[in-house]
């Protein structure tokens, strides 16, 4: 027992390492709603809005400024990409067909959903631990304070901004224009 803690400890340190050693999102896969395993590469030389979402959230609404930014950039080569998740308030009970029902039955949403996820703690999404790695938050804290936290990445993969729950979609335009015309 004392080798198997030897052993986990080792390949502990050594995913962190990996983890550090990571330097753009396309070093990442997850699997999108419907279980389908998509490597963040195919979203190479795009401009990227990762946001964690919920169904049953004050700011619900901006899933519709979210999709408004989607359907002006997505020629542009920009893309939103919607990660659920349930830790704040359990405002994402639903399963990721109810999920996905719902943003195209309210919304019409038409960019990436992805599975429910953990966005913070220890098993918080690894791309959400390298995004808040890369992008600390209010005060250089890393946690995600609350659903509907932005993160943009420029064509390169890197973590360009951060934004808040506060921060709704129609105020991230400039930013956005920004990244597609460097």
């Amino acid at each position: 027992s004392t080798l198997l803690s030897l052993q986990i400890a080792i390949i502990t340190h050594y995913k962190k390492l990996i983890e550090k050693m990571m330097k753009n999102i396309y070093e990442f896969s997850c699997a999108d709603s419907s279980g389908q395993n998509i490597d963040l590469s195919s979203y190479k030389g795009k401009v990227l809005l990762i946001v964690n979402t919920a169904s049953q959230c004050g700011f619900t609404p901006q899933y519709e400024g979210l999709e408004n930014l989607q359907k002006a950039y997505s020629d542009d080569s920009f893309s939103v990409l919607a990660f659920p998740c349930n830790q704040f308030g359990e405002q994402e009970k639903g399963g990721e067909e109810e999920i996905k029902n719902f943003c195209e039955t309210n919304y019409s949403i038409t960019f990436p959903i992805f599975e429910k996820v953990e966005v913070n703690g220890n098993d918080a999404h690894p791309i959400f631990k390298f995004i808040k790695e890369q992008k600390k938050g209010f005060m250089g804290t890393e946690s995600i304070k609350w659903n509907f936290s932005k993160f943009l990445l420029n064509k390169n993969g890197e973590v360009i901004k951060r934004y808040g729950s506060l921060d709704v979609p129609e105020n991230l335009e400039n930013d956005i224009k920004e990244l597609l015309n460097a």
